[in-house]
């Protein structure tokens, strides 16, 4: 069966983390999993909404996970997309700023923050994990912004597909669920950038996209020395 969305309350607010970050620095015997509970979602399901409350904190367990805004003008901002063992939805208000959908089928951690707050004031290992997730977050996003403010479009597809390959902890064969709109509202490119950009570097022998959502990385190093 798959979950609705928590039904959450008592917000408690926590640092800001607005992307992805791993869990390898809090681990399952720093945050038991009875804790919270494993909540599975369908392809596409809505796990929270842009401005609803921030009541839990999310660790996906399985499958993929992407975060986006609508801006203003209606245009859509990815924020991130979270692979299993990496956390998400902590936020410095009692809001969330943005949705988190299933890429595919998702299995996810839902723990309550008045819980985890319960926890981390009995146990300052916890509450010092919390804070470094939140920085580990921050640092991410400066990082993505960065990018976006310096680097060409090829550079911003190649660093794309190293971060994933790392995070993934795969050395060339990548299986991405997003589209390629995902990617390019996430790097700020337009869908023919990405597309024609993908193409170059399969061109040059830097990579191989035997399927759509299939890429092989053909050159790692050249591919890092692009993002230097």
């Amino acid at each position: 069966m798959y979950a609705a969305k928590i039904d959450t309350a008592n917000a408690v607010p926590f640092p800001a983390a607005l992307f992805p970050v791993r869990a390898a620095s809090f681990g399952d015997d720093d945050l038991p999993m009875d804790l919270g509970q494993v909540m599975h979602f369908a392809r596409g399901a809505e796990i929270f909404g842009q401005g609803e409350k921030a009541d839990c904190l999310y660790k996906v367990v399985s499958g993929w996970v992407r975060t986006y805004r609508i801006l203003r003008d209606g245009r859509r901002q990815v924020e991130g997309f979270h692979l299993a063992g990496e956390y998400f939805g902590i936020e410095a208000g009692g809001s969330h700023r943005a949705s988190a959908e299933a890429l595919g089928p998702a299995a996810v951690q839902v723990v309550r923050r008045t819980a985890l707050n319960d926890l981390a004031a009995r146990r300052g290992d916890v509450a010092a994990t919390l804070f470094r997730l939140a920085i580990q977050g921050l640092e991410r996003a400066h990082e993505h912004v960065a990018m976006l403010s310096h680097k060409t479009a090829c550079e911003r597809v190649a660093g794309f597909l190293l971060d994933m390959a790392e995070r993934a902890d795969v050395r060339t064969g990548l299986e991405l669920p997003m589209s390629r709109q995902d990617m390019a509202d996430y790097l700020s490119l337009t869908i023919e950038t990405v597309s024609r950009t993908l193409s170059q570097l399969q061109a040059e022998g830097l990579i191989e996209i035997p399927k759509s959502r299939n890429i092989i990385l053909r050159n790692r190093e050249a591919l890092e020395e692009m993002c230097e």
